[in-house]
């Protein structure tokens, strides 16, 4: 029972360190936890948000409010109309609506501008999506050349090791000097400074695809083995103006640095209707409901004056009981006798405003030609980028083709060394020198396959090709 639960145990852990990750798997990662695109992605949203706001402009306002208030000590009761010390109170209902007739068209401008803000947001979430993706397969590929590079240098320590074993052999048949075998010893040292070089290099390479990827346990990130034969795309076939034209016309970049121009301008006339006058409706209805109460005894009589005696200043008085007394009037009764209806037009026509109105106009002015001038600027730096990575793609097609032939040399080179090495026709320092010849060769084949290949997938992304993954 312990061998096979130790036995799942080795299973799992297995599993767990053997996890690889594809060019796919890093892309929709990116995709879905890099920080920018949530950002663009949150613009997007309120993007929307604001077009609802638009879209709210066109309805009329509407609002319904209500009031209730208490009044305590001096007030004129509303049965008698008599100053007393007693509690009054009001209940307040009302409606009011207001409706835009004529305003210079802001209402439809402002929907255009939200529209265009949609729009705009959208191509630069997917320029962002885009751009990603391309540098994961960036350092995908870097992560692969220094792989390969790192078998290169396994390969040259390890004949290191055999070249100082057969040296040390030689010296002892007397064939080699044993100052020779000192030379084949740094030779040795040499490769192995490489080989942890290369080590080095790599790790450095996965730590970067992982934090690009936002990985937490980068330690043990890996991405799989895969064989990256190099294809000759028919990108190389294609003038750099043919590349341009397509671009311009499809790449997202442009398509936001166009949307943007548009929004400058419709901000500029959004900005100059706010000069013209504006005409808009109202109406409001509204009643109230009042009521007090009189609370000072029962029972109890009082003399009150009622008039005065014919000539004198004699007063006249009259016993009065004091009671509670409440309004007459039922809810129904005071609304309906309270209420009340305003309506009419509002005509507002701007004159002078502290030149607030006319400074936005002439500011939206200059934000057009700015985003002209930006655009334009797009446009060239996208030609200039293009033409770049056109030259630098023909440039290593060229240089892994030079590669090719020179590693095809030195290997025959080496080849030939290492046999009259080992006959003693030649010395250690020779040999060493055509080896490092025949090593550094092939490192530059990998590292001119490696840059020919992402100069072409880069071509091949300006002309709309998708990235393979």
């Amino acid at each position: 029972m312990r061998k096979f639960l130790l036995l799942i145990l080795i299973f799992c852990t297995n599993v767990t360190a053997q996890k690889q990750w594809t060019l796919k798997e890093c892309v929709e990662r990116a995709l879905e936890k890099n920080i920018s695109i949530k950002q663009s992605e949150l613009n997007f949203t309120e993007a929307a948000l604001n077009k609802k706001n638009a879209i709210g402009n066109f309805i009329p306002n509407f609002n319904i409010g209500s009031s209730h208030s208490w009044n305590v000590g001096l007030n004129q009761d509303i049965t008698t109309g008599i100053l007393e010390n007693i509690t009054t109170q009001f209940t307040s209902m009302n409606l009011n609506v207001n409706v835009d007739i004529l305003n210079g068209l802001k209402n439809i401008k402002q929907l255009h501008l939200a529209n265009l803000s949609i729009l705009s947001n959208k191509f630069q979430l997917e320029d962002m999506k885009e751009n990603i993706s391309l540098l994961v397969a960036n350092s995908f590929l870097q992560i692969l050349f220094n792989k390969e590079l790192l078998k290169v240098q396994k390969i040259q320590y390890d004949l290191s090791v055999e070249d100082l074993s057969r040296a040390q052999e030689l010296v002892e048949n007397g064939v080699l000097p044993v100052g020779d075998l000192y030379e084949i010893e740094a030779n040795k040292s040499s490769a192995e400074k490489s080989l942890i070089d290369a080590e080095n290099a790599l790790t450095l390479a996965k730590l970067a695809l992982a934090q690009l990827i936002l990985i937490e346990n980068y330690q043990e990130f890996d991405i799989v083995d895969e064989n990256y034969d190099l294809e000759m795309s028919e990108i190389l076939n294609k003038s750099p103006d043919i590349i341009y034209n397509y671009a311009v016309e499809n790449k997202n970049e442009i398509r936001v640095a166009e949307t943007n121009v548009e929004i400058a301008k419709k901000s500029l006339e959004l900005n100059k209707s706010f000069l013209q006058p504006r005409l808009s409706a109202f109406y409001s209805f509204s009643s109230r409901i009042a009521y007090s109460d009189r609370l000072v005894g029962t029972g109890n009589f009082d003399l009150v004056p009622i008039g005065f005696v014919q000539g004198t200043n004699q007063p006249v008085v009259a016993p009065f009981q004091q009671t509670m007394v409440k309004a007459p009037r039922s809810f129904t009764e005071q609304f309906d006798s309270n209420k009340g209806q305003n309506f009419g037009l509002s005509l507002s026509i701007p004159i002078l405003n502290n030149f607030s109105t006319r400074t936005n106009v002439n500011r939206s002015k200059v934000n057009v030609e700015r985003s002209e001038n930006l655009l334009s600027q797009t446009k060239l730096d996208l030609q200039n980028t293009i033409n770049q990575a056109y030259n630098d793609a023909k440039g290593s097609f060229k240089a892994y083709e030079a590669s090719q032939k020179s590693l095809e040399s030195r290997k025959i080179s080496f080849e030939y060394a290492k046999e009259k090495f080992n006959l003693g026709a030649i010395d250690s320092y020779e040999f060493s020198l055509i080896k490092q010849r025949y090593e550094t060769a092939q490192s530059d084949l990998i590292i001119s396959k490696f840059d020919l290949i992402f100069k072409i997938k880069v071509l091949e992304f300006y002309f709309g090709i998708p990235l393979k993954i």
